[in-house]
Parts: C-alpha cells; structure tokens; sequence
C-alpha cells in the first residue's frame, strides 16, 4: 500500500523551512526511522533551499508543492516549482567543494555542497521540466520502525 501526503508553501526562507518541518513530522508520524528522516531533511532542504535561492532568483515568489509516496521499501518525494529550469535541463553534477584543510575558515566555499550530499543521501533522482514547471523526483530506500 502507497501513503501519501502532500504540502505546499510561497517560496520564501521561513515558509521553506515551515514545510521542511512539516513534511519530517509527517515521516516521522508514518514510522520512518528518525536517522532516516534525518538524512531526508538534509537532502529536502537544500533541494527546496535550491528553489527558493535558484528558481526563483529572478522572478516573484512562487509556490513550491512536495509530494510524499510511502511505499513499503522507498519513499519518492517530489519537489514542483514554477521557477526558473536548471541550466541546460541538467541536474549538477554535485562534485564536492574542494576543501584545503589548512584553510582558513573565511576563505571555505559558500556553496558547492548542496547537490553532492542529495546525491549521496538518495538513491534515485529524477528531474523534468513540464511545459512551465521543475519536477524533482528523490527516492530514499527505508525501512518503517512501527
């Protein structure tokens, strides 16, 4: 059996982070483990994070929906925006920022780390782009606690 949940908010720092929270009570209320729904939280907040940084940079605020599909071995969770396409209709590759040890903390990259860990945290993306929309399609294998 397939549950699922869906929200939607403006596309806006404090409302990202409102739907972020309550997309992770409702995972955690399904019986995700909490170190799963941890990792779900990080790569969902920099993907949502992305819309409103990204997407959204050179127009008004716009919505952003996420779509929850619990299935009994994965969870799909889709990301839906009117922004702006991903450069070329192509994800990031999400090389990791290189990072000198012996670097001084004011001279760290700003970004660079956002789509390396959803790539190393999910385990399928899927990105289209529909007519006027983004489609973002992560995939977290998991396992239920209840």
């Amino acid at each position: 059996m397939v549950e699922t949940f869906a929200c939607s908010f403006k596309a806006t720092e404090i409302d990202a982070r409102r739907g972020v929270v309550s997309v992770v009570q409702r995972l955690k209320d399904m019986g995700i483990a909490d170190t799963r729904v941890d990792e779900v939280q990080i790569a969902l907040a920099e993907a949502v994070n992305n819309v409103v940084e990204h997407a959204y940079a050179e127009s008004a605020t716009g919505d952003v929906l996420i779509r929850c599909n619990l299935h009994p071995d994965r969870l799909w969770v889709e990301i839906r925006d009117a922004g702006a396409p991903f450069p070329d209709a192509k994800l990031p590759e999400g090389k990791p920022a290189h990072v000198d040890p012996n670097m001084p903390l004011d001279d760290l990259p700003e970004g660079g780390f956002g789509w390396f860990l959803i790539r190393e945290l999910a385990s399928d993306i899927q990105y289209q782009r529909n007519t006027d929309n983004n489609q973002l399609s992560l995939c977290f294998e998991i396992q239920l606690t209840q």
